[in-house]
């Protein structure tokens, strides 16, 4: 495992030093981070586009973090990915993460996302990466509580569409020799196993369909995050390291009654301030031999960002745990000989 490393989509601003990738580079490096995790659509901080298409300016991204002694843990393309599959319901609140050229016009905007993320495979093989952070937009969520009744047929089709729209862009990324990870996440068609499992089966298991995996989006919804490793870990190559806790009450339970994130019953935590096992979690992630990064995802409804930001890196090392190489007994060990085991089973 490597980390710690930070993603900066909740800290990206126009005040220093959150408005360059400089500073903000400096600013992790000095917090003790190892790695970033740079949302494609702050444009103060990375221009996609351009990635996609120069060398040199990747050749240059790729200094400026290295100057500030980071790597790029992987390039995030959470919103435009939104954008691949918006069902109508949704069009207008989801407009403002388009380009504003866009906006507004649905088929356009669609098109544009699937672009961003062609660009992002071709950059993120620029810079060398083998893993990228997205979501897969929705067709399906708004009948995710079965009233009124779901016509039948109508979940297998709104996978087989997903499949359709997203099969080009994970061709896209296997040229690239990048897994596309998947924030498995409410509001995302892909919010738990079953759907993960539902989305392989319609891009017929296609290798570059992988998760990202953050445990907070399963404590909120009861879900056992920990057998989800056992379950899934050959498709984990991604982490966000994020916390959060689930206080049911007489009033609200996991739907949280429309409630900002201050009341509702499921909310999200500083690390080590909610409920999640993260000692289980790197276990798990340890004894499957996880390669990827462990990246801080802050969000949190009563801690300032920068203080959870600078307790993240301390936090991610006390958990990362080095695999070790040899068995705790092996002081006590002997040497294979086959008498001396056939004679041990009363074989001989």
């Amino acid at each position: 495992m490597k980390g710690p490393a930070i993603f900066l989509a909740q800290f990206a601003g126009a005040e220093a030093p959150f408005d360059s990738l400089p500073a903000i580079a400096r600013w992790a490096a000095d917090l003790g981070y190892k790695g970033i995790q740079i949302p494609t659509w702050e444009t103060g901080l990375f221009d996609l586009k351009l990635a996609a298409q120069s060398v040199d300016y990747c050749d240059e991204v790729a200094g400026i973090v290295a100057d500030a002694g980071l790597e790029i843990s992987e390039l995030s393309t959470h919103l435009q990915g939104q954008l691949v599959a918006v069902h109508p319901a949704y069009s207008e609140l989801f407009d403002g993460f388009a380009d504003p050229a866009v906006q507004g016009k649905p088929a356009a905007r669609q098109e544009w996302a699937v672009q961003q993320l062609l660009d992002a495979a071709r950059a993120s093989a620029r810079l060398g990466l083998d893993a990228h952070a997205t979501f897969s937009g929705a067709l399906l969520w708004q009948t995710v509580y079965p009233w009124p009744q779901r016509p039948a047929g109508l979940v297998e089709t709104g996978f087989a569409e997903l499949a359709r729209r997203w099969l080009p862009i994970l061709d896209a990324f296997d040229e690239a020799g990048v897994d596309v990870c998947y924030e498995i996440h409410p509001g995302e068609d892909l919010h738990d196993g079953v759907t993960f499992e539902r989305f392989l089966e319609a891009t017929a298991n296609h290798p570059r369909a992988n998760i990202l995996y953050d445990p907070s989006h399963f404590l909120l919804q009861q879900l056992d995050y920990l057998a989800f490793i056992d379950i899934y870990h050959e498709r984990i190559k991604a982490f966000h390291v994020k916390d959060a806790e689930f206080n049911p009450s007489g009033r609200s339970g996991v739907y949280g009654g429309y409630q900002g994130w201050l009341d509702r019953p499921g909310r999200f935590r500083s690390p080590g301030d909610g409920q999640v096992d993260f000692g289980g979690i790197f276990s798990k992630l340890a004894q499957y031999d996880y390669q990827g990064w462990a990246v801080l995802e802050w969000e949190c409804c009563l801690k300032h960002p920068e203080d959870g930001a600078a307790e993240g890196a301390p936090f991610i090392q006390r958990h990362m745990i080095r695999r070790t190489e040899k068995a705790f007994d092996d002081f006590a060990a002997s040497a294979a000989d086959e008498a001396t085991n056939r004679r041990v089973l009363g074989i001989d």
